[in-house]
């Protein structure tokens, strides 16, 4: 079975982040299949990272995910789709109520997916319509914890520390030109998806931080933070 084939047969199941729904391998598969590590990352996203440093820097991101359980997944993550693409870092994710039991100073690690979802920067595209709308709702709240060790993927070499990444949180903060040429790429727009995934919540509007140390914010930038609040 070719990846599009797996990822279609996945549909609803590749969602299982904090809904008790698995993304196990042994879920899906009714035929037989890669058994390496390598083989079980069959979830492919595109979405965009940007330092937390720095958030004018921003690169296109293909993530390619496996489970770890239910409520944490791991992610591959690539400068491009392309066979000769190259490793940028890797993402770990987790469910909303594990963030919340993280102790304060490793919080400062994790980004929020909520814009991302919502705003419709984040996509899963070998999925159907219906499969991808159904997996963001289950990916809105989730977390992720980012490092790209290449971390200027124009550079011949992976240079200096890892870099720790962030997530766009608010309008205005995606480089035009970036998201125009991934929509085009495959055929996307994502006015459209932010559109369709506007049953999950209001599209947040939440300030970059103002250093690395910084706690991220889902949903507002002050005040409890939930959604539909200003």
């Amino acid at each position: 079975m070719d990846r599009r084939k797996l990822l279609g047969t996945m549909g609803t199941t590749a969602a299982g982040l904090a809904a008790g729904v698995s993304m196990r391998p042994d879920a899906v598969a009714a035929e037989p299949h890669d058994e390496t590590p390598v083989g079980q990352f069959h979830l492919s996203l595109c979405a965009f990272h940007i330092a937390k440093r720095d958030p004018k820097f921003q690169v296109e991101a293909q993530h390619y995910c496996s489970p770890v359980n239910d409520e944490v997944h791991q992610c591959v993550i690539f400068d491009s789709n392309r066979k000769d693409a190259r490793i940028l870092g890797v993402e770990y994710i987790i469910s909303d109520r594990l963030y919340r039991g993280l102790p304060v100073a490793e919080k400062k690690y994790y980004h929020p997916h909520t814009y991302e979802v919502l705003s419709g920067l984040l996509i899963a595209p070998d999925l159907a319509e219906a499969a991808e709308t159904e997996l963001m709702g289950k990916l809105v709240t989730t977390w992720g914890k980012t490092w790209h060790t290449w971390a200027d993927p124009k550079a011949a070499l992976p240079m200096g520390e890892p870099l720790l990444m962030w997530a766009h949180t608010k309008d205005g903060q995606i480089d035009p030109e970036l998201l125009a040429a991934r929509d085009r790429r495959f055929g996307v727009a994502t006015p459209a998806m932010r559109q369709r995934r506007a049953h999950l919540g209001p599209v947040p509007q939440v300030n970059p931080p103002k250093s690395v140390d910084e706690i991220g914010r889902q949903w507002t930038n002050e005040g409890p933070d939930e959604p539909g609040r200003k």
